[in-house]
């Protein structure tokens, strides 16, 4: 860019970023790096785009870069300020002479446009949008699906709900601001309505174009803007025009910015311009009026009626910039969907199944002496850890009156499981390493056990929302063992809903090295005979607390979770013990609390999911349970630093980034 530095560049992005992506942009620019924050989440392209100094508004939520948005001529294209729902006009010399009356006749359709703001999201806003029909009380609003994917997410069937964020697992959600002009008071939201719902989002292989709902407003929504016909043909050189918000954009030329904008962005502006290619069969519908980031999603209105042509989606500096036509817009609002979706989402499980208690004859759930060697006189004992009152008595009792109280018992593995939160509590499972048998998995079918009443289990109509997960507690690999009947019927045996904890999805970021932890203590050379036994639950909080968990239908969706791995040790003469959460850092914030140390007011944060061994102990008393049987066996209570902390009365926990990290 001419006449001004990469520093002075960074400057001006600085002052247009949210509080949170200052700093982020600052590092990089004094230490010549991103920070990891920012690494993780963009493309090779995209970091070396940012580390030219092409700035933030290029690089997607996604991570991947794009050209969105662009000036095309020079000169001759302002983008004209609106005030009061009124054009500001300046001289047009390189435009035909009724351009001004054209554009004052189309000034209605000024409060139909807004700007998409978003709730909950690092990112205040993020493009334009405009309401394209109204339904019942409500509206339906037009944007891009780039834009719209920045707080919301596609589910396998093709519909859409707005996302959670990855760092406060809170709920994103959306809004449009149908003022926002030059003269604006920032405490000015008498035209903002909340968009409630998002009715389509379009799969990356279908036209960038999202929908969403407003489904009532405490003002008069504005009028639906008008989609031209589908018959009516357009022609090169038309007058057409741009209704949007937007923003410093450094793909394009800073001087010409400088001239166009008067470092006056983020508001509502109409830029006329001429169509430069009709759209027509294989071409797409391009025109050069002025854009920039933030014009994501504004409407391309024919100036002769007004009339909307296209959906503005992208461009290319001093090239084009480029429309979905209103054929397309009209088909989607119509309700039509593009085949892609509709094969996407085709697909459906097996509907559930049930099972009666006589289908569970001969189950003989977890083997408490299952530990033993010819070391051993006799096998050493991995007892269920201990629950407290208030959760054992709430407890399902199976009707086949196990051994072990309250066990629900399957083939290598037993579930207890609660009545009151309609979520597994603790599950244990033998794994034998050596006697596993892989299994491929299936078309999956979960299944009731009618050993409980069917009231307190979850069904297919609990997930439905796609940011919660099925998942399972006992892997289901884990009790894959024996013979191949054994090893079959222990897969099956996995897919009950009593086996199943309703999970946010977010989780599954964390889960690559969760789910391999009893893989590599199996195959690590300390332990012995290829043996182990694992215990796994859910960390409940208190009620009263502010770490809500979500509800569904009456069920808990816990937030984070333990696990207890036990084998025998090197010599197969003692119990080895290492306890692991996976975890936001909830759970060790609140040990921090419990015993008052200062971290807890001093920056702790850990951000997204991530797996940390903790001291048995430690888990104990986050917990409430009993694991009085194992934490003498634990490593981390043996080794210097360990010994240190616990009589500190610090918790020990090791964040574990690589296998490899555990303490074994």
């Amino acid at each position: 860019m001419s006449g001004i530095s990469k520093e002075e560049r960074v400057s001006n992005l600085l002052t247009r970023l949210t509080p949170e992506m200052e700093a982020a942009v600052q590092e990089a620019l004094n230490s010549g790096r991103l920070p990891e924050s920012l690494v993780s989440t963009l493309s090779s392209e995209s970091l070396k785009a940012l580390k030219d100094g092409a700035g933030l508004e290029s690089i997607l939520g996604d991570g991947t870069l794009a050209n969105l948005e662009a000036i095309i001529k020079l000169v001759g294209r302002p983008p004209l300020l609106i005030s009061a729902d009124r054009v500001v006009m300046e001289p047009l010399p390189e435009l035909p002479q009724e351009t001004k009356g054209l554009i004052l006749k189309a000034e209605k359709w000024i409060p139909s446009v807004g700007r998409i703001e978003f709730r909950n999201h690092r990112m205040a806003w993020a493009g334009t949008g405009w309401v394209v029909q109204h339904t019942g009380k409500g509206s339906l609003v037009v944007t891009n699906r780039h834009v719209a994917k920045l707080v919301a997410t596609r589910k396998p069937d093709g519909t859409a709900v707005f996302d959670r964020s990855a760092i406060t697992g809170a709920r994103y959600g959306a809004a449009i601001d149908f003022r926002e002009e030059a003269e604006s008071k920032p405490d000015d939201t008498s035209r903002t309505a909340e968009l409630t719902k998002v009715k389509y989002l379009a799969d990356d292989a279908a036209a960038d174009v999202a929908l969403l709902l407003i489904e009532v407003a405490d003002f008069t929504l504005p009028t639906p803007m008008e989609l031209i016909d589908s018959n009516v043909s357009l022609a090169k050189g038309e007058l057409v025009a741009l209704i949007g918000y937007p923003a410093y954009d450094s793909r394009n030329d800073a001087s010409a910015q400088a001239k166009y904008f008067r470092d006056l962005y983020d508001v509502k502006r109409f830029a006329p311009g001429l169509i430069m290619q009709p759209a027509a069969s294989g071409q797409l519908l391009t025109y050069d009026c002025t854009s920039l980031g933030g014009n994501s999603g504004s409407p391309v209105i024919r100036l002769s009626d007004g009339k909307v042509v296209g959906l503005h989606f992208q461009g290319v500096y001093k090239e084009a910039n480029t429309a979905i036509s209103a054929a397309t817009i009209s088909a989607l609002v119509n309700g039509e969907r593009p085949v892609s979706v509709l094969m996407q989402g085709s697909h459906s499980e097996a509907k559930d199944g049930t099972h009666k208690p006589e289908w569970f004859s001969k189950r003989e759930g977890f083997d408490s002496q299952f530990l033993k060697t010819e070391k051993t006189a006799k096998p050493l004992a991995t007892p269920w850890p201990g629950l407290p009152p208030e959760l054992a008595e709430k407890l399902a009792k199976p009707s086949d009156a196990p051994d072990e109280p309250n066990e629900l018992r399957y083939t290598h593995f037993g579930v207890k499981y609660s009545t009151e939160f309609k979520l597994p509590l603790i599950t244990a499972v033998n794994i034998d390493g050596e006697a596993s048998v892989r299994i491929k998995r299936g078309t999956d079918r979960w299944f009731v056990d009618e050993r409980i009443p069917t009231q307190f289990q979850l069904g297919e109509k609990n997930f439905k929302d796609a940011l919660i997960d099925r998942g399972h507690l006992v892997r289901r690999e884990d009790p894959n063992w024996g013979s191949a009947q054994q090893a079959e019927q222990a897969n099956f045996d996995t897919f009950h809903y009593v086996n199943a904890a309703a999970q946010h999805s977010r989780l599954n970021q964390g889960k690559a090295l969760w789910q391999g932890l009893e893989n590599y203590i199996l195959d690590n050379a300390r332990t012995h005979g290829f043996k182990a036994c694992v215990f796994t639950g859910p960390i409940l909080r208190d009620a009263a607390s502010e770490e809500i968990e979500l509800v569904i239908d009456g069920a808990v969706a816990a937030v984070e979770f333990w696990k207890l791995v036990v084998t025998l040790n090197a010599a197969g003469d003692a119990l080895h013990a290492t306890a692991y959460v996976l975890s936001q850092g909830q759970l060790l914030r609140k040990l921090l609390e419990d015993r008052s140390r200062r971290e807890t007011l001093e920056g702790f944060e850990l951000g997204p999911y991530r797996t940390f061994q903790v001291a048995v102990a430690d888990l104990a008393q986050a917990t409430g349970y009993d694991f009085k049987d194992y934490a003498s066996s634990d490593p981390l209570a043996q080794i210097p630093l360990g010994q240190e902390a616990l009589a500190r009365g610090e918790p020990v926990f090791l964040p574990i980034e690589t296998l490899d990290q555990i303490i074994l």
